[in-house]
């Protein structure tokens, strides 16, 4: 695994998101998004909020263990269904809405990057539950990156760019926070 690549990646993304998408238009393998961004991401923001979750654990250890590991299934189960499912609904909506052509691997592209935000929101707020609040207020920034993405890698008329993104920013940000909330439902019936 290339770790600096990624970390690379990602500050690129969130520091100079044009230059980034430039870079991610010219990858002859599209796919390359799921195993060299998307699967390491989720698994550093599975392993920072176990982490946190047991540095911020009080009592026994076998019960702060185990509210660890559900907490970081919890995370990387809402992050990946929920990118999935933003794939697939941007796909389809791109195709309904906006007569893109069927190419779920320019969904896949698109919302697995312009994810690098809630991927590092989800990192930070693992490891400092403090900034919860801060994070919600920040995720909005991913629609920036998506509108940078939107310019670069869809074909798409210029006064239909907007709605495109603001479609695609609210797929990516709704289908993670959809799943984790049905996923904490679960598990409080669970218990």
């Amino acid at each position: 695994m290339d770790y600096k690549g990624l970390l690379h990646r990602a500050i690129l993304l969130l520091t100079v998101p044009g230059k980034a998408w430039k870079e991610i238009a010219e990858e002859e393998d599209r796919r390359r998004v799921l195993s060299a961004f998307v699967y390491p991401m989720m698994g550093l923001c599975g392993l920072s909020v176990f982490i946190g979750t047991l540095l911020a654990g009080d009592g026994l250890a076998a019960p702060v263990f185990q509210r660890a590991m559900t907490s970081c299934c919890a995370v990387f189960v809402s992050l990946f269904g929920g990118y999935f499912l933003a794939a697939y609904g941007i796909n389809q909506l791109g195709m309904k809405l906006f007569g893109q052509e069927d190419d779920v691997q320019q969904a896949q592209q698109l919302g697995g990057y312009s994810l690098v935000v809630t991927f590092l929101l989800d990192i930070i707020v693992g490891l400092f539950p403090g900034f919860l609040i801060l994070s919600w207020i920040l995720q909005f920034y991913l629609v920036y990156v998506v509108w940078e993405g939107v310019r670069v890698l869809v074909a798409i008329a210029d006064n239909r760019q907007l709605p495109y993104t603001v479609m695609a920013s609210v797929l990516l940000i709704a289908c993670p926070a959809l799943i984790d909330f049905v996923f904490d439902k679960l598990m409080n019936w669970l218990d």
